[in-house]
């Protein structure tokens, strides 16, 4: 399994404020999930006021919404590590298909090793849109929903998933590895053996897979 692994707490210099309250309600998330990320015990942990943090997030809800796009980033950068352990130079559909396999284990493997991180990263509290341009993105600049989009597209491009199969397929995949996560997670399946939990994950991919690239 990959871990995933963020700098170490930074102390704050003047004219970084934001960016270590976002780092630091990052670490609370990664603690307790959204409910954990708060102002002031994000404040405490820079060493500023309250006062001074409000100047930067007038509310709970812009903190979350921050470290949510952070929390995004990690499921992105986890997803590509995963791509990329595929060899870049093959181009096959069998390398096309192993590249879809590996976003989806990666996303039920950050649930798994990360799960205050998976759950913070779907908190956007309602009424702020979800993500702006440019958050929640990975070493590519792109977010785990384009780096799936991105596995279908080749796919499909190379004639391996017929054309009435393609629209919303991404919505049919994520819907199936976030729900067996959130199964893992927070389900019945949590109790799950790990050998019987690598089997049912290795047969939901094969699912996937097969409704999307079977004659």
């Amino acid at each position: 399994m990959w871990l995933v692994s963020t700098p170490p707490l930074r102390p704050y210099h003047h004219g970084h404020l934001r960016s270590a309250l976002v780092e630091a309600g990052t670490e609370l998330a990664r603690e307790g999930g959204p409910d954990a990320v708060v102002v002031r015990a994000a404040s405490r942990r820079v060493g500023v006021s309250h006062n001074a943090a409000y100047r930067h997030f007038p509310d709970r809800d812009a903190l979350l919404k921050a470290v949510c796009g952070r929390c995004m980033s990690a499921l992105a950068r986890l997803m590509e590590a995963g791509i990329a352990a595929v060899d870049p130079d093959d181009h096959s559909v069998e390398a096309d298909q192993a590249r879809l396999r590996a976003t989806g284990r990666a996303y039920v493997e950050f649930a798994l090793a990360e799960p205050g991180w998976f759950r913070t990263a779907f908190a956007v509290p309602p009424g702020l849109g979800y993500l702006d341009a440019g958050e929640g993105g990975g070493a590519s600049g792109m977010g785990p929903f384009e780096l799936l989009s991105a596995q279908l597209e080749a796919l499909a491009a190379a004639g391996a998933i017929p054309p009435k199969r393609r629209p919303y397929a991404e919505i049919t995949a994520w819907s199936a590895v976030h729900g067996f996560s959130s199964l893992l997670l927070d389900g019945p399946l949590r109790a799950l053996p790990v050998p019987e939990r690598e089997d049912a994950l290795g047969r939901l991919l094969d699912n996937i897979e097969w409704g999307l690239i079977s004659p």
